[in-house]
């Protein structure tokens, strides 16, 4: 909203554009130009409704004329109002305003369905390129930062976008019109008039100035206070263990304090604007009347047309403040514009497949051939990875927090390519694989696990869409969680969420379990799946695992040692390279990396 009697926005910062001439041209070459002739439409209806509202004034200052005239005439003895006249004047108007309204009705239609298009059109481009980016950009991101350019950039965009075109087309043409209505009723009155605009612009950019320092501070310090009692409540257990309290209490006096001083003046800087621009109106205003009355007396101007001019007057600082607020519109918009098109230009996934390789008739044979890789090209964290997987083993890989485990399921699974090196899936290359293709040979279970709102059914046939329930119900089975399902209000059809507070870490575990059991993939990942549940659950797990990993090439990374014994081939990797390998009993009998890796978990247990 404008501030009072004309003055912008508290000073409020607004955020600008990196680029604002190439992003407008962006947005206009890539959306707006597609739909042009509704656009000129809009533009069209748009003026002709200002312009039926400008002239409103002064046909209904004839009509105070027509008034004033008849007064004068019953007076002087003649024949009074002509109450005909002054019917059709009013009706003349009436009309004025109707059109007026069902213009300004269709050109907010228009420009609302185009706004709405743009942004079903962005939604689609956005959610069609988050499918497409590589991995590492997710890395890099938080999902924060993500989410803000799928909600509040787009809206931002799509409400600025529906709002700023009507509004800068009216706004242009209403100070034209008002201009040029003004200069045909009264060239000195409107001089009076224009004078006043320089001496308030003065006023106001000098206040602007100073409280905008004050608001950018205040903006700090909020920041600051809200960061300081997210995090002293977060962890308000450690405030109590250790007495802080005090130290705590006196941080947040300072800081508050701060905010307090930079409020106040921002505030109170802001708020000189309303009285310094109601008396700069009401000087001019009073300039404006005197020197009517003036010309009225001299018989250079009717009685009607000074009212039309104060009206006039009086309209004429609002297109200007609009202009002032759309400027702001403008900047937060191409703002929004700007990150939407960065991330719509994030470079995309490689495709390197040379041909059709179809997975449903591969094994599951993987071989990793002096595989090197690096997060940072500079930086290698997989130094020369050897490892030789028949179909149907069973291969655990261990070792210290960042030895790389993780990075190597991400590099077999293509979220990441090799830097040097192959990774070989039945003689296949993986960078031939279509992604899409190479994953269907997967299944992943991980120690986060991830349900979506829907119902039980849903969530376990999320990884084979054609599933009968007889399937879901035998996977379910499988993951011994259909027990668990059963007691469940609705069964199957039961919803459940991220945040459903009747189902337990273990139960959510066994429902992701279900949903990669349904798939009957040739390669099982299992990334910590069983390092957040109970030992119960766990056994449960491991259960329903062995049978599940029958027969298939199966990965497991694990941190508790004591669950993967049974593994065919244990991978114990360190600093990105394997230091050794073998089975579980070879590898203690080594007495090596992994028998010390083994033996301290054993004594954590024991202590």
């Amino acid at each position: 909203m404008p501030g009072p009697m004309g003055g912008p926005r508290g000073g409020q910062t607004t955020e600008r554009a990196k680029d604002f001439k190439k992003t407008t041209k962006k947005l206009i070459s890539s959306y707006l130009a597609k739909y042009k002739i509704p656009i000129i439409i809009v533009m069209i209806f748009a003026i002709g409704s200002t312009i039926f509202t400008i002239v409103g004034p002064k046909i209904l200052g004839n009509a105070t004329t027509e008034i004033f005239n008849g007064l004068v005439s019953k007076l002087s003895g003649g024949t009074g109002i002509d109450f005909g006249k002054v019917g059709q004047i009013a009706l003349t108007l009436l009309g004025l305003y109707v059109i007026s309204a069902l213009f300004s009705f269709v050109q907010r239609f228009l420009m609302t369905n185009v706004a709405q298009k743009i942004t079903y059109k962005l939604r689609n481009d956005v959610a069609i390129k988050i499918n497409k980016l590589p991995m590492k950009y997710f890395d890099k991101k938080t999902n924060g930062e993500v989410l803000s350019i799928i909600t509040n950039d787009i809206d931002t965009l799509s409400m600025n976008l529906n709002q700023s075109i009507t509004e800068i087309i009216t706004s242009v043409c209403t100070i034209i019109g008002i201009l040029i209505m003004m200069f045909s009723i009264s060239w000195q009155m409107t001089l009076i008039s224009l004078v006043i605009l320089p001496v308030a612009g003065i006023l106001v950019t000098g206040i602007v100035k100073k409280s905008q320092k004050y608001f950018i501070r205040q903006q700090n310090y909020l920041g600051h206070v809200n960061g300081q009692v997210e995090e002293v409540y977060g962890g308000l257990n450690i405030v109590k263990v250790f007495n802080a309290e005090g130290k705590v209490i006196k941080d947040f006096e300072k800081a508050n304090d701060e905010l307090y001083h930079s409020g106040w003046k921002s505030q109170f800087l802001s708020g000189l604007m309303f009285p310094v621009m109601n008396f700069i109106s009401n000087v001019g205003y009073v300039a404006v009347a005197v020197a009517g009355g003036y010309l009225a007396i001299n018989g250079t101007i009717t009685v009607g047309n000074i009212q039309s001019f104060i009206q006039y007057n009086k309209q004429f600082t609002q297109p200007i403040n609009q202009l002032a607020q759309i400027s702001n519109m403008l900047q937060a918009m191409m703002a929004a514009a700007e990150r939407i098109f960065e991330f719509l230009e994030e470079p995309e996934e490689e495709v390197t497949a040379k041909g059709d390789i179809d997975a449903s008739k591969l094994n599951g044979n993987v071989e990793f051939k002096h595989v090197k890789f690096g997060y940072d090209p500079e930086r290698t964290i997989i130094n020369d990875f050897n490892a030789n997987v028949h179909e149907g083993q069973k291969i655990a890989i261990v070792g210290p927090t960042g030895a790389g485990k993780t990075t190597m399921v991400k590099l077999l699974m293509r979220f990441y390519d090799v830097t040097e090196g192959a990774i070989l899936v039945d003689g296949h290359n993986v960078k031939d694989f279509d992604r899409g293709e190479l994953r269907k040979l997967f299944g992943m279970v991980l120690q986060d696990t991830w349900l979506f709102g829907g119902t039980v059914k849903e969530n376990i046939q999320y990884s084979k869409e054609d599933a009968t329930d007889a399937e879901i119900v035998e996977a379910a089975k499988a993951a011994h969680v259909h027990h668990f399902i059963k007691t469940l209000p609705k069964g199957y059809n039961s919803l459940i969420n991220e945040e459903s507070t009747n189902i337990s870490a273990g139960q959510k575990q066994l429902l992701t379990i279900a949903r990669v059991i349904l798939a009957d993939p040739k390669i099982l990942i299992l990334d910590e799946a069983t390092s957040s549940i109970d030992t119960r659950t766990e056994i449960q797990i491991q259960s329903a695992m062995d049978n599940l990993m029958k027969g298939r090439t199966s990965f497991i990374i694990a941190h508790r040692l004591s669950t993967i014994k049974n593994a065919d081939l244990i991978l114990v990797m360190n600093h990105g390279d394997i230091v050794e390998q073998g089975t579980h009993e070879d590898l203690l009998a080594k007495n090596g990396f992994y028998a010390d890796l083994y033996n301290s978990q054993f004594e954590e247990v024991e202590e």
